[in-house]
């Protein structure tokens, strides 16, 4: 399938670069329905592409894989493959047939690098790599009746913001995202906005839920996060040699609440077990912060 379902983890999300494994086969269907596969294989016959240009089309290749990493983005991922398979039509150019059906897939791997980059740009949050909440909107018109949803805060984050400013802001939101985006019990995480996120746990009985977020919520409790100083060295190697010399005061822990719902007769739809799980959120809150609260 060339998406997955919106809100879904991006695994290799590239797999439509196994378009060019497929044209291999169908131009070897085509060679030998010519009769000439037997008798002219490729790696024998004299090259149509002069040397030096062979040489551009694997720097050029090299570089565009090299572009990939470490991001994997669709676009540098596209432009790898367009280039092989440019490559592989200039290889061919002697059989108009093949010749066009890679020329062709250069165009279409190009033009779905495009669409996959719009559609991870439209529902993938960019800072904490979570999809995004037109990304769980999507997801919550599609749920059954067996469901929870949680609704994650960052406790006290407008005093990080205040206090160390929007840089650490940033880090504090990476790391609770990050750990959000392991969570168990079948949970998908999700960026609501600001400082909160929301986690969907589909076809999970909301006491297996429940452990899960609790499970996270004490991970992100005990992880100490060491904030950079204005002194760090940006150099790598310097700066390796002195993560060892982090000071007390430059280390910050972060807590969650989390507030936890699921469809009853009082809150039937989608929109309602969000509203019941605000508010046992505020509750969390309320109790003290730094827990889970149905």
């Amino acid at each position: 399938m060339l998406f997955d379902d919106r809100g879904a983890r991006y695994r290799a999300a590239y797999a439509w670069v196994g378009l060019l494994a497929a044209e291999m086969f169908i131009l070897m269907w085509v060679s030998a329905a010519q009769n000439r596969w037997l008798y002219e294989p490729w790696f024998l016959r004299s090259p149509p592409t002069p040397l030096l240009a062979r040489l551009l089309c694997a720097a050029a290749f090299a570089a565009a894989v090299w572009r990939t990493w470490p991001d994997f983005r669709p676009i540098p991922v596209g432009n790898a493959a367009a280039v092989a398979a440019f490559f592989i039509a200039a290889e061919w150019a002697g059989s108009p047939g093949a010749y066009a059906l890679f020329m062709a897939a250069s165009g279409v791997l190009l033009i779905v690098a495009l669409l996959q980059e719009s559609h991870q740009l439209a529902f993938r949050d960019q800072l904490t790599g979570l999809p995004g909440r037109r990304a769980l909107d999507e997801r919550l018109r599609s749920l059954g009746d067996r469901y929870a949803i949680g609704m994650v805060d960052v406790d006290h984050f407008k005093q990080f913001n205040d206090t160390h400013g929007h840089d650490v802001g940033d880090q504090v939101l990476r790391l609770v995202g990050g750990r959000l985006e392991q969570v168990g019990g079948g949970g998908v995480a999700y960026r609501y906005g600001g400082e909160e996120f929301s986690v969907l746990f589909a076809d999970t009985d909301i006491k297996e839920a429940q452990a899960a977020l609790e499970a996270i919520r004490s991970s992100i409790e005990t992880y100490k996060m060491a904030v950079r100083g204005a002194d760090r060295p940006k150099a790598a190697e310097e700066g390796a040699k002195r993560r060892g010399e982090t000071s007390a005061e430059k280390v910050l822990s972060v807590t969650v609440s989390i507030g936890l719902a699921e469809p009853t007769e009082k809150h039937p739809t989608p929109r309602e077990v969000i509203k019941a799980a605000d508010e046992a959120l505020y509750r969390a809150k309320k109790a003290g912060r730094n827990r889970v609260s149905r």
